[in-house]
Order: structure tokens, then sequence, then C-alpha cells
């Protein structure tokens, strides 16, 4: 799966993972390979994915994701304003 997440500040992550889980609204979410297309809201907490170093915690406020065709699209508001670019990695 193809994971891009971007800030105010810019791209945080463009990089090819296995799974990734989100804080949304209403609870915390996994998506995996072959994941049902959807669209929701993200509140406070981390994006925890698999990176090509590990596992890969980002705190955020807020936010959104869309997942279509196992593509993952997050726009967000980083917890730590300190953040940049955390993760350039091409798929």
């Amino acid at each position: 799966m193809i994971l891009t997440i971007v800030a105010p500040g810019g791209t945080l992550c463009n990089t090819t993972t296995d799974r990734v889980s989100f804080p949304g609204t209403v609870g915390r979410f996994t998506v995996l390979r072959g994941h049902a297309p959807l669209i929701a809201g993200l509140g406070y907490g981390e994006i925890v994915y698999a990176g090509e170093a590990g596992e890969v915690r980002l705190p955020i406020k807020n936010g959104c994701v869309r997942v279509y065709e196992d593509r993952i699209e997050a726009c967000v508001e980083p917890a730590d304003e300190s953040v940049t670019n955390k993760e350039e990695v091409k798929p």
C-alpha cells in the first residue's frame, strides 16, 4: 500500500507499508491491504505504520484520511509543531 501523510507544513510521509493504524474520531482503526474504500475523520492520537526502519508513530491533533485501491492519503495537523519531513521515501 502507498501511504501519504501531508500537513500544512508539507509532506510528512510518502512510503509503502503493509499496515497503518489511525486514531479515528469514534475509535482507533487499522487499514490492511485490500481494505474497502473509506473516508474518515481523525482525532487526537497517533498514526502508527510499519516503515522501512520499523514501527513509526506520528502524533496528530486531528485530520482526515481517504483509503482507495491500496492508496492511503491523510491530511493532518501534527500534535508537535516541530514535526517536518518525517520520512521522505518514494514508493
